[in-house]
């Protein structure tokens, strides 16, 4: 029986004609490129936090705490209040838990505190002057900001102290006051004068007489929403507010055992933990929709419920009288809006707190001739935070925009900036951003298993008082934790490149120089592309 023919595999290929890996003639090259990380396009102060963790790992605090100043001079309040949006965004998600990228901010930011760490004035001062009204997040930033590019800064507010809602909406265990006066007292030091208990009514006078060449209006939602409940006893019923702002000027209301919090963000939720410090047997949460429309932060909710508050969702309350309170049962339709039932349910309520959201109080505004609003928020260029009155610049709350400390820093950081080109004459130029580093792009074969860092917690036993509920990581965790970081999209020194090269087309520059391709000895092969844990090297056509 004849032997069945067998295929050659081995045939050489057709150089002349071949468009493999490799041919007679170079068709592509590898060039380094800088992509984007996830996690610094997710910030909205606009951190380089893939650098500054890049420098926490290398052993350089101070130099990683000057690089997260560039853009956010507040590293140990955001640590600690920041939603971490860029934790949401980051590529090691999909390995074994995003970095904890906001405890090593937390971790700098308290060693600065420590260590006494100021920032470098400007050596040259501009001769401008400009006016914020406003300390929470966004004016300071922008006072931050200002000061820095040399010009000189005075910030008017109406509250005792400066801090905004920081130090009158978010409780002392979550942010303790001695951190965001250290904070604060940095702006100090770089000039920033602060005039306190001083309400600004009309402010082209207060502008003129104060000879401010620019103005930020960077003013809170300190205005609760207020919904008409008929009661007996109004004395029964407070605005969230109203009472976070008491317990943190120090006083200590008597709201009774039982209390109710109408209402599902995150100032409910700091209401009804709030209540339970203060000897609440009983704190309920009283929600018209279900959880999964509940605008709170799915932490702040959990943590409530940690720590015994009681969520009554699909509730609207309809009346209070004598120690209880009427609500009606809700169901959501088919539009997706909760509608009532007609069916009545009665709770124990002495004292109930409204928290529907809050309101900023621009009023003074009104009388500006030009000035255009959108209920209580003022309209902007979204590009440059200017009014349609020249020179008055707004941002943070006074304008459309998530209500956080952190957007509110981003907004403090670009009104100053385009402030300084408005002072200057000068045109805003956009950057050109890089493609974004996605986990698709990545090669993560490189990086091993390294699970997330806890922080330590205080136990749900012990959270009777106000003290710190989230601890601090030790200096071996914050470099554990920042070494997770897979530096998405831009080169770290791994040397894969060079060692992968079967030309020594790789021609390495030094420590922190990166590398160089010889592109007369790189024949277009792209092991160096394939191999790249970070995408740091991209193929392109041959020039």
């Amino acid at each position: 029986m004849d032997q069945p023919s067998q295929r050659n595999l081995t045939h050489l290929p057709d150089l002349s004609t071949s468009a493999g890996r490799v041919g007679p003639v170079r068709t592509r090259m590898p060039i380094y490129v800088d992509l984007l990380p996830p996690c610094n396009h997710a910030c909205p102060a606009g951190e380089n936090i893939q650098e500054w963790l890049r420098l926490v790992k290398a052993g350089d605090d101070h130099a990683a705490f000057i690089e997260l100043t560039r853009n956010n001079p507040f590293p140990a309040i955001h640590g600690r209040v920041c939603y971490h949006p860029c934790e949401s965004a980051c590529n090691r998600i999909e390995l074994d838990g995003a970095v904890s990228i906001h405890s090593v901010e937390r971790y700098l930011g308290d060693l600065a505190i420590e260590s006494g760490w100021r920032f470098e004035a400007p050596p040259h001062r501009s001769g401008r002057r400009v006016l914020i009204v406003g300390s929470g997040p966004s004016g300071l930033s922008a006072a931050y900001h200002l000061a820095m590019l040399g010009h000189e800064v005075e910030v008017h507010d109406s509250s005792e102290q400066p801090g905004g809602m920081m130090r009158y909406g978010i409780p002392e265990y979550r942010l303790p006051r001695a951190v965001l006066d250290a904070e604060i007292d940095r702006l100090r030091d770089l000039g920033v004068r602060f005039v306190q208990n001083h309400k600004v009514e009309d402010l082209l006078t207060e502008q003129q007489e104060g000879e401010f060449d620019a103005v930020f209006v960077a003013i809170g939602a300190h205005l609760s929403k207020r919904v008409d409940i008929p009661t007996r006893d109004a004395g029964r019923i407070v605005d969230a507010v109203s009472f976070l702002r008491g317990v943190a000027s120090g006083e200590r209301p008597v709201i009774g055992r039982r209390v109710a919090v109408y209402g599902g963000g995150n100032t409910a939720m700091d209401a009804a933990r709030t209540a339970r410090r203060l000897g609440a047997e009983e704190s309920i949460v009283v929600y018209r929709r279900t959880e999964e429309h509940m605008p709170a932060h799915a932490i702040e909710r959990e943590e409530a419920v940690r720590e015994g508050v009681q969520m009554n969702w699909l509730r609207t309350i309809n009346e209070v009288d004598e120690g209880q309170m009427r609500v009606e049962i809700m169901e959501i339709g088919d539009d997706g809006k909760p509608h009532g039932t007609g069916r009545f349910e009665t709770l124990e309520a002495d004292t109930v707190i409204l928290a529907l959201g809050q309101e900023a109080d621009t009023g003074f505004l009104t009388s500006i001739p030009g000035m255009r609003f959108d209920r209580d928020v003022v309209k902007v260029d979204p590009t440059t935070l200017m009014t349609d009155v020249p020179g008055i610049f707004a941002g943070g709350d006074a304008v459309p925009s998530e209500r956080t400390v952190t957007v509110g820093v981003g907004h403090g950081k670009k009104a100053a900036r385009m402030i300084d080109l408005w002072l200057a004459n000068v045109a805003h130029e956009p950057a050109e951003k890089h493609p974004l580093a996605t986990f698709d792009k990545l090669h993560p074969w490189y990086w091993g298993d390294n699970r997330r860092t806890t922080q330590p917690e205080l136990a749900v036993e012990h959270r009777s008082n106000f003290d710190e509920i989230v601890g601090g990581l030790e200096p071996d965790q914050a470099w554990t934790e920042a070494a997770r970081c897979l530096s998405c999209g831009n080169c770290f020194e791994c040397d894969g490149c060079l060692g992968s090269c079967p030309e020594d087309a790789v021609i390495k520059l030094g420590k922190g120089q990166r590398y160089r391709f010889d592109y007369t000895k790189c024949t277009g092969c792209g092991t160096c592309y394939e191999q790249c844990p970070v995408h740091a090297i991209e193929m392109i056509p041959e020039r």
